[in-house]
């Protein structure tokens, strides 16, 4: 507790020291804060319809209040969305609305005293007496807060009292058994985790931090954002919960601030509510320098909150925010409220919201000094954002709900009582829940509004990108929508050319929890890590892979190998006896050599084949020989040069057929000769076997009987080309 009072003490010397220095820059830092309490964000209205024309005064003064600077964003659209509808002669003609607000400077037991009284003031009356031509039934329109909401809502009851909620999309607040007369203005926000994540995985982020109030709406939308990430490999660095007890988060406020710091992850995710010890969180990290790229909503969006804290970062913020048109006319009913209407206070809260530092105290020092003309058309000068935030725009469509509904209402009355007493509004509430369950209506914008609860639509989500300059400029600018209603894949639009980062680059942050693996490089998760990190290994041996982020490698197939860097697979070079090789190229010589010769030989023969010498050699047998040689020196050829399975086949029969052919000569030759020297006597049976020939029938047999092998051979074991991919690297034999 020390040290939070330090911390606090260290952030009141710059308002300190402002108290010595010209307020031209420090007026603006000054808050309208009661020293009796912390200043907390919410107004109850009060929406009432009175027949008879209600002068613009009458509004001059209910806005001449002092109310918490914040306030003025609800205070504004519901005094336009009042004036737009008195002014509109085709709903509620002849009936004008008139609103009172309370505002809730206060938390805890003291708002919900003060909210109490307020609203007993309001319902004073007795239940069944009406005074002046005003409704019956008023309309209390609560907000943003949950608390703020709920502590009226059992004394609302009592009168049945319509009550209006803006502020997020709560579940709570849906029960109509615990609930009945209570109507939540925001659509609901089913999809926003979806519509986050689809954010996430469009820059390829895959490692974010979460930081969410630890309360039943921060838990179903960690169980959202589960579903989503888990279904798209996005994981959660770390997740803080933040507790709403300030002394229970001042307790685990040190282990907080080491989950932030020491993460990895450049993007974090913000959801919960502005007004609560998320608030102090950020202050604290703001503090220590915490530099991230946050992603939130549009409730901690710094230009319509103007909150003391800002998610000002070197990378900027996404903030997500209903989609609506912008208001016609809103502007100008803006720019043209004339300050010496009004006090000083509300001219001084209403410049601390709206108007820059230089401009506003250049124009006009001292609020006595101001023109009596001036009006705040010089606002969009400044750093002003004129469009509607979230709670604004609920605050806005309520108004609308409620003269739709009490014109149905009139409607109704005016055709079933067409003779009446003159007190068309007096009503009870009974009556008006009816139609107000039933009202669904287009808005001046262009928008959709169901006020039945249980056919809520899903919100669709504009996209803005926040960052902040020097000298304390913010920008926004809206960068794309999610609408959950298209197809998948189709649902986010982003236009990356309004991106522009501080740096003055458009490069967007990385956010992964492992860098991706390059190639030649796979995934290698470890039992203790997440989903999202991992190590890199290289490959196994003749695996590759070719792409970043691998999860597995590719073996290389059997003709191919993998390179060095193992991200691409070679051919393999293929080893055969090739003719351009000097063993091939030997080989071949020679056997040309041999059949050229044994060519001359056999022309030789033929040449002298009538001579003595030639004769007795056995002619027929000798032209056998010569040729069955040259195709044994030719057969050789078939064993070099690329293989193929013709050439498998080819090699072995081919050759055993010839010098089956070639050696069965020589033993028929060889045969011939031992029967002639055997056969000296005439009439003997080697005479005879002589004579007739039987030692040529030899060849004919031998070869039948080798072509009989050699088919045995080819149907039992067909030879194929042999490939051996593993002997050698890189190479094929």
């Amino acid at each position: 507790m020390l040290t939070l009072s330090f911390f606090f003490w260290l952030l009141s010397i710059p308002l300190l020291m402002s108290s010595f220095t010209h307020p031209k820059c420090f007026w603006r830092m000054k808050q309208n804060e009661d020293k009796d309490g912390d200043v907390v964000t919410g107004c109850v209205f009060f929406l009432a319809a009175v027949q008879s024309p209600v002068e613009k005064e009458h509004f001059d003064s209910i806005l001449d209040v002092q109310i918490p600077t914040q306030n003025y964003q609800f205070v504004l659209p519901l005094g336009f969305a009042v004036e737009e509808i008195n002014r509109n002669p085709y709903l509620l003609p002849n009936v004008s609305l008139i609103f009172y607000f309370f505002t809730n400077n206060y938390g805890g037991k003291k708002a919900f005293q003060n909210s109490i009284n307020f609203a007993a003031k309001r319902h004073s009356l007795l239940p069944n007496y009406i005074c002046e031509d005003e409704t019956k039934c008023e309309v209390v329109i609560t907000g943003p807060m949950l608390a703020t909401s709920v502590s009226l809502t059992s004394f609302l009851q009592l009168y049945k009292s319509p009550q209006l909620t803006y502020g997020p999309f709560n579940p709570i607040l849906s029960d109509s058994e615990q609930f009945p007369y209570l109507y939540q203005m925001a659509s609901k926000d089913t999809f926003l985790a979806r519509a986050m994540v689809s954010l996430i995985l469009h820059f390829n982020w895959n490692w974010v931090g979460l930081v969410i109030s630890d309360d039943d709406q921060g838990n179903q939308f960690l169980s959202d954002l589960r579903g989503e990430t888990e279904a798209k490999t996005v994981c959660l660095a770390f997740v803080s919960m933040i507790p709403a007890n300030t002394h229970l988060y001042m307790s685990r406020a040190k282990v907080y601030n080491n989950q932030i710091m020491t993460s990895s992850t450049n993007v974090v995710i913000i959801y919960g509510d502005t007004d609560s010890t998320l608030a102090v969180c950020f202050i604290m990290w703001k503090f220590q320098g915490i530099q991230k790229l946050w992603i939130t909503t549009s409730q901690w969006d710094v230009i319509t909150s103007k909150r003391d804290f800002t998610l000002d970062s070197f990378h900027g913020t996404f903030a997500f925010a209903h989609h609506h048109a912008e208001i016609s006319g809103f502007k100008n009913y803006v720019q043209r409220l004339n300050p010496s209407k009004y006090t000083n206070i509300f001219l001084a809260r209403l410049g601390w919201m709206y108007f820059s530092n230089e401009a506003s105290t250049s124009r006009c020092k001292t609020l006595e000094n101001c023109s009596l003309n001036a009006s705040l058309e010089w606002l969009k000068l400044q750093r002003f954002d004129m469009a509607l935030n979230d709670d604004s725009y609920d605050v806005y469509n309520a108004v609308y709900a409620m003269a739709h509904s009490l014109h149905e209402m009139l409607l109704h009355q005016a055709e079933n009582q067409p003779i009446n007493s003159g007190r068309a509004l007096d009503s009870d509430c009974s009556e008006f829940h009816v139609f107000l369950k039933k009202t669904h209506f287009i808005n001046p914008v262009g928008d959709a509004i169901d006020m039945n609860q249980k056919e809520k639509l899903q919100a669709k989500y504009g996209i803005y990108h926040i960052w902040s300059f020097h000298h304390g400029v913010v920008l926004k600018v809206k960068i794309g929508e999610f609408n959950p209603y298209f197809p998948h894949g189709q649902q986010l639009h982003l236009s990356e050319d309004m991106l522009e980062w501080d740096t003055g680059i458009r490069q967007m942050p990385s956010s992964l929890c492992s860098v991706d693996c390059h190639p030649g490089f796979r995934k290698f998760h470890r039992e203790e890590m997440a989903a999202c990190c991992f190590d890199c290994t290289s490959c196994p041996e003749n695996e590759i892979s070719n792409e970043t982020a691998a999860d597995q490698c590719v073996r290389c197939p059997e003709e191919q190998y993998a390179n060095t860097e193992q991200n691409h697979c070679l051919q393999k070079d293929v080893i055969f006896l090739s003719f351009d090789d000097s063993l091939g190229s030997a080989l071949s010589c020679m056997a040309l050599c041999l059949s050229v010769f044994t060519a001359l030989i056999l022309g030789v023969f033929v040449k002298h084949q009538d001579t003595p010498i030639v004769k007795a050699n056995n002619l027929i047998l000798s032209y056998i020989l010569l040729i069955s040689l040259i195709f044994c020196f030719l057969s050789s050829l078939l064993f070099i040069g690329y293989p193929s399975s013709a050439t498998c086949i080819l090699q072995q029969t081919t050759y055993g057929v010839v010098f089956t052919v070639a050696v069965s000569t020589v033993l028929a030759k060889t045969i011939t000769v031992v029967l002639a020297f055997k056969a000296t006597a005439p009439g003997r049976r080697m005479t005879w076997l002589l004579v007739s020939g039987a030692p040529n029938y030899i060849i004919p047999i031998c070869t039948i009987i080798q072509i009989i092998l050699c088919a045995i051979w080819l149907g039992a074991s067909l030879p194929s080309v042999d490939i051996d991919a593993h002997s050698e690297h890189g190479q094929i034999i």
